[in-house]
């Protein structure tokens, strides 16, 4: 069966919905499907996609951000390479990431994912400190889609995707399993 994942459900959704498959082919994400494998022991067949963007984010970024801030507990996405997210605190995915900020006794944290969450999780929490692992982890396509591009495409209807009903079925069971399960962290 084929089934949509997010970081936040994908180690669920093989769990609970995959446990039959005899293979799981996992994209687009490689590091995230790594993760996965290693969280629920099954193998995967990856497609060798990936996120530039975690991919950019070093072990040497936390390393450094660690020697400046000892005492930041380190929350890495589960997209960034398996070298990364060895030597995290949490892997967890972005809203994972505010979560554990907003619930966590600890004050400062290094933050492993797309720099543009920092500010959502300062104005979150008061009195918090968080640190970017790498200023490089800048994604210029989530820079495009802006509340003002949206309402354009509402209004003027301009970027209309027509489905296939077959298609359609078929990836609407794929999304209503994705969103029947529980976010993981």
């Amino acid at each position: 069966c084929d089934m949509c994942c997010t970081s936040a459900n994908a180690v669920g959704i093989v769990a609970e919905h995959m446990k039959g498959a005899e293979e799981i082919i996992f994209v687009p994400d490689k590091y995230l499907g790594t993760y996965v494998a290693g969280k629920t022991g099954r193998d995967f067949i990856l497609w060798q996609g990936y996120c530039p963007i975690h991919a950019r984010i070093l072990p040497e970024d936390v390393e450094r951000q660690k020697e400046k801030h000892p005492h930041a507990e380190v929350l890495v996405h589960p997209e960034c390479t398996p070298a990364l997210t060895a030597i995290a605190d949490k892997v967890l995915s972005t809203e994972g990431m505010c979560r554990r900020a907003a619930k966590s006794s600890n004050t400062e944290f290094i933050i492993a994912t797309e720099v543009g969450i920092l500010r959502r999780m300062a104005k979150e929490n008061p009195g918090k400190t968080f640190y970017p692992a790498s200023e490089q982890a800048l994604c210029p396509n989530m820079k495009r889609t802006t509340l003002e591009k949206v309402l354009w495409s509402l209004q003027d209807l301009k970027h209309e995707i027509d489905v296939p009903a077959d298609i359609m079925t078929r990836a609407r069971r794929s999304i209503e399993g994705m969103l029947s399960c529980q976010p993981q962290n």
